[in-house]
């Protein structure tokens, strides 16, 4: 299968066609979230990014093998191998089973990768459901030498390992420049090098997650699930790895460090990294109080947002910075790309109410290889937007009667529309009323939550907001239903 579809990969700084291993065939895993609180923004640009190219090379006529994992222990406080489980942390907190928590923040990640019009992976594999593959590639690598065992913990040893490899590869950092960026052991870790990292970690008694291995009552270090996944569903070498650019100092250089010690081979031929997020300039924090979760975004219930904006607008919103870009959000370009959808969606509105006529005055061929270019050039969603509008403004034309289409090329014109706007870009028309249901949804699992947390106040701010445009709630033993009054 040839195409012209460029990726820029982390590992080599630069951009590369797009070789698959085994065409027509891809295989492609992302890190998934880590389930023990609501999914943040930042996720969700992740997994919206990976989403267009994941539709993207179907479109190109690839049978993609997406796997996206869900991490539901191991994570530790400190994203080390220090702190609490972050997940066991959180149902101590709220007197619940971890995979309680692990249950009600997936529910709530999955719904709103559904309001996003995500589409879900191929395969959705946990960390708890793979522990025996964790173990067992521990044996490995301990068996190849590149690892220890200390009081029922192994740890991976990073300077015995760099003696052969390039553990810097993905990030192109030297080992010395590592070490002297990490901090010294102090005594008070049993670990023997700065940067080693723990593959098994060994539970204490009052730990809640913990299972039996060959070096005693322990739990997998958070970095090995991913590497044990990936392997088992995509093989020893895959296509594509990706995940947010925060993974790549860390998670995925010690991912790329346990493939090459257990079996030899990198285990990506393309790494895809997305940006992270800014609001007004500045980063996008807890500790500075400009984040916002996104059914604030919604509801534009936050200091920092004037009003709410649909999904598909925060959707369109992401789509028009290329995923290697830092996203800013503002008030400002909230409304800008609300303006621009709104356009979008009325000019393809206008589609079906066209006439056509004996010659045609449009190329639709000029506008498809358009489109392909942008995308073709690192999934470009930007420039594929700037083209749409060009195309938007064609329709427009069209419509007033100062171009000609015929039937032919108007029928070849949605047909382009369909697969860029809707298949490609995953947008949805939010006036057609299915696409509420996922947003409705939502809603009941965060009044859910609210009520709960006996917080009535924002529990009642959703039934009467949602009777107020047209939908109305019923609570029952069951649960809560809706319909349209």
């Amino acid at each position: 299968m040839h195409n012209n579809l460029t990726i820029y990969n982390t590992i080599s700084r630069k951009k590369e066609e797009f070789k698959a291993l085994n065409p027509p065939y891809v295989g492609m895993y992302v890190c998934g979230p880590t389930v023990y609180s609501d999914v943040h923004l930042g996720n969700c640009r992740t997994f919206i990014s990976f989403d267009l190219i994941y539709r993207y090379l179907k479109h190109l006529g690839y049978t993609v093998r997406y796997v996206r994992n869900i991490t539901d222990a191991g994570h530790l406080e400190g994203d080390g191998d220090s702190g609490e489980d972050k997940i066991s942390k959180k149902a101590k907190l709220a007197s619940l089973e971890p995979m309680e928590i692990v249950q009600q923040y997936t529910n709530g990640f999955h719904n709103m990768m559904a309001v996003f019009n995500v589409s879900p992976p191929s395969i959705e594999p946990t960390a708890t459901g793979h522990i025996i593959e964790q173990i067992e590639m521990v044996k490995t690598i301990l068996e190849k030498g590149f690892a220890y065992e200390i009081n029922g913990s192994v740890y991976f040893d990073v300077e015995k390992y760099n003696q052969t490899q390039d553990y810097g590869i993905l990030n192109n950092r030297k080992l010395e420049d590592l070490l002297n960026n990490t901090r010294d052991l102090g005594g008070q870790d049993e670990k023997k090098g700065k940067l080693d990292f723990a593959l098994w970690i060994k539970a204490k008694p009052e730990h809640l997650m913990q299972w039996p291995s060959p070096w005693g009552m322990g739990f997998p270090g958070w970095h090995l699930e991913c590497s044990a996944m990936s392997n088992k569903y995509l093989g020893e070498q895959f296509d594509i790895h990706g995940g947010g650019m925060d993974l790549a100092p860390t998670h995925h250089t010690n991912e790329i460090a346990q493939n090459v010690a257990s079996c030899g081979k990198h285990p990506a031929n393309y790494w895809i990294h997305t940006n992270m997020l800014t609001v007004n300039g500045q980063k996008m924090s807890k500790s500075l109080g400009n984040s916002f979760l996104p059914h604030e975004l919604f509801s534009g219930d936050h200091p920092l947002l004037q009003k709410g904006y649909s999904p598909m607008v925060v959707k369109f919103f992401m789509l028009q910075a290329h995923y290697r870009s830092t996203l800013d959000f503002s008030n400002e370009a909230l409304d800008a790309s609300e303006k621009g959808f709104k356009r979008l969606m009325a000019a393809l509105a206008l589609l079906d109410k066209v006439k056509t006529s004996a010659q045609s005055e449009v190329d639709v061929k000029a506008l498809e290889e358009k489109f392909a270019k942008a995308m073709n050039d690192d999934f470009n969603s930007p420039i594929l937007i700037a083209e749409l509008f060009d195309a938007v403004r064609i329709i427009n034309s069209i419509y007033d009667g100062k171009t000609a289409i015929s039937a032919d090329d108007l029928t070849a014109l949605k047909n382009l529309i369909q697969t860029y706007v809707f298949d490609i870009l995953g947008l949805q028309d939010e006036n057609q009323a299915h696409d509420i249901e996922p947003l409705i949804n939502f809603l009941i699992n965060i009044r859910k939550e609210a009520k709960e947390n006996k917080d009535y106040v924002t529990s009642d701010k959703i039934r009467i907001g949602l009777q107020e445009i047209g939908y109305q709630l019923k609570d029952s033993k069951e649960g809560t239903t809706w319909s349209k009054i």
